[in-house]
């Protein structure tokens, strides 16, 4: 790691910490040729693979404008975006992959979309699945009224 203010190529790790949940290690450092201290982000690299193949990191600021389009006009506020935005990291995350296809992207959107607005659910599920018909959008409702049926036996049990 080279020095910001003298250029020198050596110096040496003073103090390691895990910050932003464990995703990301912040190194306090100190130069072995000025003396200077300064402190290094370390964060692993989540890719998201296009399906043009072009591949470009993972953004949780591109999951919050894509869902909060699907958003408009419901009661979900700027923290139920970016709580969902990090659900959608984490579960990206925790299959281990350092490559995503970015459908795998979409597919994690929808499961804590659905949970926080029924409507944007159907509106992102809508443009994400390319919906052609009412009966795509009735079969769409059909089996999330089934998941919500199950879900509140499941609470009831």
């Amino acid at each position: 790691m080279r020095c910001p203010f003298c250029r020198h190529s050596d110096s040496r790790v003073v103090d390691s910490r895990e910050v932003e949940d464990g995703q990301a290690i912040r190194r306090r450092r100190s130069c072995t040729e000025c003396g200077r201290r300064f402190t290094t982000v370390e964060e692993a690299v989540l890719a998201v693979v296009k399906r043009s193949g072009v591949t470009e990191p993972f953004s949780r600021e591109k999951v919050i404008r894509g869902v909060s389009r699907a958003c408009q006009g419901r009661p979900v506020n700027d923290d139920d975006l970016a709580l969902l935005a990090h659900k959608v990291e984490e579960s990206i995350r925790s299959a281990g992959a350092a490559e995503i296809p970015s459908h795998e992207v979409g597919l994690a959107i929808l499961g804590p979309l659905r949970d926080l607005d029924e409507v944007a659910y159907l509106r992102f599920a809508s443009v994400y699945r390319s919906f052609s018909s009412v009966e795509d959008f009735e079969k769409e409702i059909a089996d999330l009224r089934a998941a919500i049926t199950s879900n509140d036996t499941e609470n009831n049990t």
